[in-house]
């Protein structure tokens, strides 16, 4: 993965991506079974667990914890267009949709047994955010951070080098800060967790797959990369990836991905 030194501000991410809601949503792939899994196993998420999720977005992580059977489910949004769209798309009374930001949401303390947030954790001040997500969850409530990661440094990326030059751009918080991707640098993420010193039992795992695109399902999906929406010139560079996938990758374009997750117990 290529990793520029130069930072979207963080603000950014929160009206980056509800211009095309159906877009991004349909791009933009689901987190791997293991992950819910998990939340269910370990962390006890179950029917008529209280949850609140940072960051929805369009729902992508908000159906399934619905399905697993949290109720009431606040998931908290700061794109109003994003917001009006999980709403619609997930018409559960179980659901109740904040539009604001994490920062800003009114939510009563010590009254959930779980919070969450799927890709969108990097837009936060991480120590701040864990400290309203403590005061938020009940004593042995559980929190989850979870990524699904574009791209894998320990495996061959044929289509990342060739195009890498062409995606110079500022790049998301999602970058890190230390050369490694936010959501993979484990010791960054454990460290703040234990320095907020709320949570226990804190622990990252991983996985490692591969998504296959064609050409137009890689325009689509890199048409929601905060990076590449920045660019001012970003339909030309959207052009030039179909063109890439279609003629030098024979409209076959395979991404390496990986899913972290980190979970934490909150601290009796």
């Amino acid at each position: 993965m290529h990793i520029t030194t130069s930072k979207l501000a963080k603000e950014f991410g929160r009206q980056a991506f509800g211009d095309n809601p159906g877009g991004y949503h349909a791009a933009r792939p689901e987190y791997p079974e293991w992950v819910y899994d998990t939340l269910n196993s370990q962390c006890g998420l179950r029917r008529n667990s209280a949850v609140f999720e940072i960051g929805a977005g369009t729902g992508t992580a908000t159906h399934r914890l619905l399905e697993i059977g949290a109720d009431p489910l606040v998931a908290i949004e700061p794109d109003r267009r994003l917001a009006d769209f999980l709403r619609a798309n997930n018409p559960d009374k179980a659901l109740k949709v904040v539009v604001a930001p994490f920062e800003d949401a009114a939510l009563e303390e010590a009254t959930f047994d779980f919070g969450v947030s799927a890709t969108a954790f990097h837009w936060l001040d991480e120590d701040a955010a864990l400290a309203k997500i403590a005061r938020l969850l009940r004593p042995g409530g559980w929190w989850a951070a979870v990524w699904n990661v574009f791209g894998d440094d320990s495996r061959p990326d044929p289509f990342h080098e060739a195009t890498k030059e062409l995606l110079e751009a500022p790049a998301s918080p999602s970058a890190g800060e230390r050369g490694i991707p936010f959501a993979l640098d484990a010791e960054a993420r454990l460290d703040a967790l234990k320095r907020s010193r709320a949570f226990d039992a804190v622990e990252a795992m991983t996985s490692r797959w591969t998504l296959v695109l064609d050409s137009d399902q890689t325009v689509a999906l890199y048409a929601t990369y905060s990076n590449v929406k920045a660019r001012r010139d970003c339909e030309a560079v959207l052009a030039e990836l179909g063109r890439i996938a279609r003629e030098d990758f024979a409209n076959r374009v395979v991404r390496n991905m990986m899913t972290s997750l980190y979970i934490g117990r909150r601290a009796v």
